[in-house]
């Protein structure tokens, strides 16, 4: 019952705090929840941008590293420099017994301009010999039927999986495509698996609706790019992930040495390959958002701060206006301890109640944002949890901070000194 009662009288004397400075009391409690709001928002906006990016790029894999050949500047083992350097099946085995920092590894093997046909249609598409190691890696999901597996790969199988695009030119709208037939460069296929219409904003060898995946050992016997890739086991590139993403520098170094003791080219010659580490690239881009994070949220602060200073400033004028009302409790025995108490609750109070006000806000305004189609690169405004504590630790400094002081200033007034406001 005390505390009901000490809680209504807190409730009184804010209202009529801000009663009696309405306009003041309007422009600081909105100061305080701009503050908030924005220090939620603009983390929220990052966040949004971070993992609208790693969407994007798990469009094309999770976290993969991929390796291009190159040609190598440096004299190594006794070889001239200016040798071309092409990466083949055995490299692989090489990189997995030898490579502890690689989860796994894989090759990727592709011919364009493949001519593919159905009894109804035909057309010109990019045929990628997969293994289930490299389907590991790049993100090429099958919606009906299956994807390729080690079966097929070991036997040769002529099986095949289609993207949307290539089933669409083939089959038009037919619904029963899986187990019909077609022709890949002439040789017979069977479709086993449909993938499902990708949205892609980003490529590096076309979008992969117009990609059919056929096995690795059926691409390189039926139509092999070239001589090479089919006499020599050539790979156009090898893709791998790290077994711990912080350490894709380590497992990087482990797969140059690797592949230079194979190919006699020196680790260091950064020319010998081409590296397209979407690690790196992750880690770039949290870096960039993280900075820009901590900057926006400064920013955020510094209005926050400006909310603080509104608050002080009302409850001093508060503290000016109620001077008799300090002299009439301490005449009635209310201690310095109680005055200053009194004050500074309430000012942490009308602090508090305007962050939360802004916090109510801000979660109403990600909701309606989050319910809304996101555009490609963002994610919406995704509130972290460690987001909402650390704007709940700052309101809470911010209110304590600008509470003290009015707090201070009504525990240290005497009646003279409330005598002197009276006149």
């Amino acid at each position: 019952m005390r505390l009901f009662e000490t809680v209504a009288e807190l409730l009184r004397q804010t209202v009529a705090t801000l009663w009696r400075n309405k306009t003041r009391s309007f422009l600081t409690m909105f100061g305080i929840a701009w503050g908030i709001a924005s220090l939620v928002l603009m983390s929220a906006l990052c966040d949004g941008f971070r993992l609208g990016q790693r969407k994007n790029m798990e469009q094309l894999g999770n976290s993969f590293v991929m390796i291009f050949g190159g040609r190598t500047e440096r004299q190594a083992g006794g070889q001239r420099a200016g040798r071309n350097i092409f990466l083949q099946e055995q490299d692989l085995q090489a990189v997995r017994t030898q490579c502890p920092g690689v989860e796994v590894v894989g090759g990727e093997l592709k011919r364009y301009g493949t001519t593919v046909s159905s009894d109804f249609n035909s057309g010109q598409f990019l045929a990628v010999g997969v293994t289930p190691d490299y389907l590991k890696l790049r993100n090429l999901p099958v919606e009906n039927g299956r994807q390729v597996n080690q079966a097929d790969v070991a036997d040769g199988r002529r099986v095949c999986v289609l993207g949307s695009s290539v089933k669409k030119q083939l089959f038009e709208a037919r619904p029963q495509v899986i187990g019909q037939r077609i022709r890949i460069s002439g040789h017979p296929y069977q479709v086993i698996g449909l993938m499902g219409e990708k949205n892609q904003n980003s490529s590096y060898d076309g979008w992969d609706n117009d990609k059919v995946l056929i096995p690795a050992t059926s691409l390189r016997r039926d139509c092999p790019p070239n001589r090479e890739a089919f006499s020599e086991g050539r790979l156009g590139a090898m893709l791998y992930r790290p077994k711990d993403l912080r350490g894709w520098k380590e497992a990087r170094h482990q797969v140059k040495r690797v592949l230079g003791s194979i190919h006699g080219f020196d680790p260091e010659d950064e020319s010998a390959l081409y590296f397209w580490d979407t690690v790196e690239d992750a880690e770039l881009f949290d870096k960039v958002f993280d900075s820009t994070e901590i900057f926006l949220a400064l920013v955020s602060l510094v209005t926050l701060s400006l909310g603080g200073v509104g608050i002080m400033n009302t409850m001093m004028m508060s503290v000016s206006e109620r001077t008799n009302e300090i002299d009439l409790k301490k005449a009635l025995g209310a201690t310095h301890r109680r005055i200053l108490l009194d004050f500074f609750v309430e000012g942490l109070f009308l602090a508090l109640l305007s962050g939360v006000g802004g916090l109510t806000l801000t979660w109403l305004f990600t909701s309606a944002v989050n319910s809304l189609p996101m555009p490609a690169m963002f994610s919406g405004l995704p509130i972290a949890l460690d987001t909402f504590l650390a704007a709940l630790i700052a309101l809470a400094m911010i209110a304590i901070l600008s509470s003290i002081p009015p707090a201070w200033r009504a525990s240290e007034l005497t009646p003279v000194e409330a005598l002197r406001y009276e006149r």
